[in-house]
């Protein structure tokens, strides 16, 4: 039978471990896929972003939300606010990305996107700025979670 304290140490690990899986996806695609991305010219660069986008936003998407209720939940269970703050920081990514992010994405999967054009690639540009974001908010999150996990010992 688990005792409060397992539970707390278990959603408290569940919560860091799902949050340092999304930032390392986020800085890997703003760092390495991205940039490569965007070295093949526009019309290949788009045609790759919609296929990862399609595999990335289920991942990623489901991955903030676990950390966040995760982490929600262990600041409940302990009054601990860093995991309060880094469940804030990366649940932030989500309605960030549904109201900034999303219209520029709306606009890249468009079959009416003429993918070789100057503003495909400022389309593409602009998603990298905006990713970079997402990365930002979830390193700092997993950041605070090391943290919090490291007070507690």
């Amino acid at each position: 039978m688990s005792t409060r304290k397992d539970v707390e140490m278990i959603s408290q690990i569940l919560a860091t471990l799902s949050c340092g899986i999304f930032a390392g996806a986020a800085i890997y695609i703003s760092f390495v896929e991205q940039p490569a991305r965007l070295s093949c010219g526009s019309a290949l660069a788009v045609r790759e972003w919609r296929s990862s986008y399609k595999r990335g936003s289920r991942m990623q998407a489901s991955l903030a939300v676990l950390s966040s209720v995760l982490a929600f939940f262990s600041w409940w269970m302990r009054d601990n606010t860093a995991w309060l703050i880094g469940g804030l920081l990366l649940f932030a990514v989500v309605p960030f990305t549904l109201i900034l992010a999303f219209p520029t994405n709306r606009r890249l999967q468009s079959d009416e996107l003429d993918v070789s054009s100057v503003q495909a690639e400022q389309l593409l540009r602009r998603w990298g700025g905006l990713h970079a974001v997402r990365s930002g908010l979830s390193f700092l999150a997993f950041l605070i979670f090391l943290f919090a996990l490291q007070r507690k010992s």
